[in-house]
């Protein structure tokens, strides 16, 4: 039998309205729990990692255009001063959709620009190694669309946070503000970098979920045609379209060229950058992990597999803190590239069967799905770039069909 404590009278009365309030609500509002369940949430639809600094563009209008995945009835923007020594600056920030059939253009969708705020205000200044993200935005976002995101920058703040591998043209305007122009008539020079904004969240009815790629050049997209968003991640999401609108997640491409797994080389390592490019998007539920590649080719070249195994562990852990779930991919082939040796081929199938024994949660075997069965150490040839490393359009549909979407969906 359980006693419960004796109730004086005053706690019997505060007792009686809670609970008669509670009985109110229920009937009154039959429908409250369903309607929370659907109520609109923000979640990851796009980001570039920052991977480098280029010089200042003052007194220039900078537009960037961006693939997001999902879709919803606002968008954020982040902008990011994270590897700047001062002060950033931006004068006015603008979101668009970009107009359908001028995909190659910088020119906004009639009746889609609007001017981005930040706590109420039309410019704002980003401390330097510190990011900034927008208030809500009053934008419908179709679903696999391109945004047109731009940024006035109207003084010298030093050097400029970029992504330097966009593969999708971007367009400057060098004489003034021209962030509210809905035509591109200004836009005259083309650049193939992101400046300063590193990602968009959508605000969408379901639950917050995006999954995180981890990677380097491989995820970048190195290798696949220009402006026709064909990185592997871009393909993955496209793979996902066939799940229900409230269950598709957001796809975040983290893949800095260069990177390594357990170095800071070309920026900073995988496991020095998880807190910046991994646990501080948006409703992120899911990590897919492709790092290892450059620390075998790199200069010093890493030898020793238990040094991967121990930085996955790592990852995997820091990952599972924050809810996240984390899918391990496979190293691929490089036999061909001025980098191979059989040492190091023969370290990558020791790093692959470690991964493949139950390092993570689950695997999505990148190794096998694009292996040439006539020599194992190689890249198929319908596959390989030119330069036996990175994947042409046809290998990174290979590498979006190794992973399992079943479990991605929210």
């Amino acid at each position: 039998m359980i006693h419960l404590p004796r109730l004086t009278g005053t706690r019997r009365r505060c007792l009686a309205v809670a609970l008669l309030t509670v009985l109110s609500t229920a009937a009154t509002f039959p429908g409250a729990v369903d309607r929370a369940k659907t109520a609109p949430h923000w979640t990851g639809t796009w980001e570039a990692a920052a991977s480098g600094t280029a010089p200042a563009l003052p007194g220039t209008s900078i537009r960037n255009i961006v693939h997001i995945s999902v879709g919803g009835s606002a968008a954020r923007v982040r902008l990011s001063n994270r590897l700047g020594t001062a002060p950033l600056r931006l004068g006015t920030v603008t979101v668009a959709v970009q107009r359908a059939h001028e995909t190659g253009s910088a020119e906004a969708a009639p009746g889609s620009l609007r001017t981005a705020t930040f706590d109420g205000a039309t410019s704002v200044t980003v401390p330097p190694g510190r990011d900034r993200v927008s208030d809500a935005v009053r934008l419908a976002v179709p679903p696999d669309a391109n945004l047109v995101v731009t940024v006035y920058t109207p003084g010298d703040c030093g050097p400029a946070t970029y992504h330097r591998t966009s593969l999708q043209p971007g367009f400057l305007a060098r004489n003034g503000n021209h962030a509210t122009d809905p035509t591109g008539a200004a836009y005259t020079d083309r650049v193939s970098h992101w400046y300063y904004v590193t990602g968009v969240d959508v605000l969408r009815r379901a639950a917050p979920h995006s999954v995180v790629a981890l990677g380097d050049s491989l995820t970048d997209g190195t290798g696949s045609s220009l402006g026709t968003n064909h990185r592997w991640p871009d393909l993955l999401s496209r793979r996902l379209r066939r799940l229900p609108a409230e269950r598709r997640p957001g796809v975040l491409n983290a893949g800095v060229s260069g990177n390594r797994l357990l170095r800071d080389e070309v920026g900073p390592s995988a496991l020095s950058r998880l807190d910046a490019d991994v646990f501080s998007r948006t409703g992120v539920r899911t990590l897919i992990v492709l790092e290892g590649v450059n620390d075998l080719k790199g200069i010093p070249p890493e030898t020793d597999p238990g040094a991967f195994v121990r930085a996955y562990r790592r990852i995997v852990a820091r990952a599972h803190a924050h809810d996240i779930r984390v899918i391990g991919a496979t190293l691929t082939p490089f036999g061909g590239h001025s980098a191979w040796t059989p040492a190091r081929e023969g370290l990558r199938h020791a790093i692959n069967a470690l991964i493949r024994s139950g390092v993570f949660d689950a695997v999505a075997d990148f190794d096998a799905a694009v292996r040439d069965p006539a020599r194992p150490d190689r890249i198929r040839p319908a596959y390989d770039s030119g330069d036996h490393l990175h994947f042409d359009d046809a290998g990174m549909t290979a590498l979006a069909g190794a992973v399992d979407p079943t479990g991605l969906g929210g």
